[in-house]
């Protein structure tokens, strides 16, 4: 809307002849900024009259409110919603449980080809960056426990805690956190994408079930790549921190391979045995996202970055999680 000069006090319109509704609309505009319209024909004063009644009303300011029923309701709204999005992640791990026994029931429906791509997709191609990335978490854990354990002489024990934090925690829960950076989002824009061309409507159409084609090899092509991934992410840690230790601390590689076999197996146990869970969440996470996409393209932007936040945030809350309950039973 143009901005509009200072409106002259007042206006004489006993000479005009004519007049349309722009001007009418600035008429009102100058008389409600208080300028007084003399000589107005009936026929213009109607026009004027007319204008006037059509402008909408500005909707009042709504007020703040930092009352306890606001903040309690507020409240209430994000837990609803909460439980909602778990209902909806629920039936989508319902519907890959139900395609899974389908495909068990019948084999020929299931789509070999599919699992193999997205297994190559999601776990293959993964592979160096896991195992840079868990190389140099090893080189850290390394360089920072041998700074520490020197001042109290006990140098020797930097591969114990190198090989429970790869074996227990880091290496399993970091290669989910990148998967799922990389999964989740490739998931949501696939079937997002395809879902906006229509695609999933000419399946439906054609006696297609979207969750045999689309859901099951996605989710199970993870079960199966992650734990590998988290299998490669431990050997690449502990790698890493064995040469870091060689350098800094003098530790031969013999020796640190005999303090690894001091190191309990309940440790590797623990960690290859949140693999599965992880990946259940971020396929899970990954389709639901990409099934909720609509027609534009910036809701299947909104969707790939809101499933990216919640897959890696539900990794981190399930590993958690897991600590406890580990911890409980005392494994």
């Amino acid at each position: 809307m143009p901005q509009l000069g200072p409106p002259a006090r007042r206006v004489d319109l006993s000479g005009l002849d004519r007049m349309d509704t722009a001007g009418a609309w600035y008429l009102v505009r100058a008389r409600a900024a208080g300028t007084v319209i003399e000589g107005a024909s009936p026929a213009h004063e109607g026009l004027i009259e007319a204008v006037a009644r059509s402008l909408p009303e500005p909707d009042p300011p709504t007020p703040h409110d930092t009352t306890l029923h606001y903040i309690v309701t507020r409240t209430g709204a994000h837990v609803v919603a909460a439980l909602s999005y778990l209902r909806e992640l629920a039936g989508y791990l319902g519907r890959f449980i139900a395609a899974l026994a389908r495909a068990i029931r019948h084999p020929s429906e299931f789509r070999v080809t599919s699992l193999t791509f997205h297994a190559q997709e999601t776990g293959l191609r993964a592979v160096p960056i896991v195992f840079v990335m868990s190389f140099l978490i090893g080189v850290v854990l390394a360089f920072q426990g041998a700074a520490q354990l020197r001042q109290f002489g006990a140098e020797v024990f930097v591969v114990d805690l190198i090989a429970i934090a790869v074996l227990r925690e880091l290496g399993i829960l970091l290669t989910a956190i990148i998967v799922a950076g990389r999964t989740a989002s490739a998931l949501t824009a696939s079937i997002g994408s395809m879902k906006m061309r229509e695609e999933i409507d000419a399946m439906r159409t054609l006696g297609m079930d979207p969750s045999m084609v689309l859901i099951l090899p996605r989710i199970l092509a993870l079960l199966i790549t992650l734990p590998i991934l988290g299998l490669l992410s431990n050997v690449a840690g502990l790698l890493g921190g064995g040469i870091m230790s060689w350098i800094e601390l003098d530790i031969s590689p013999a020796l640190f391979i005999n303090r690894l076999g001091d190191v309990s197996v309940d440790h590797v146990i623990v960690g290859l045995v949140k693999a599965p869970v992880f990946a259940l969440i971020i396929g899970v996470i990954g389709c639901h996202a990409g099934m909720q996409v609509g027609r534009d393209a910036e809701s299947l932007g909104r969707q790939t970055s809101s499933a990216v936040v919640h897959a890696i945030f539900a990794v981190i809350i399930a590993d958690a999680l897991f600590s406890v309950f580990f911890a409980e039973i005392g494994l």
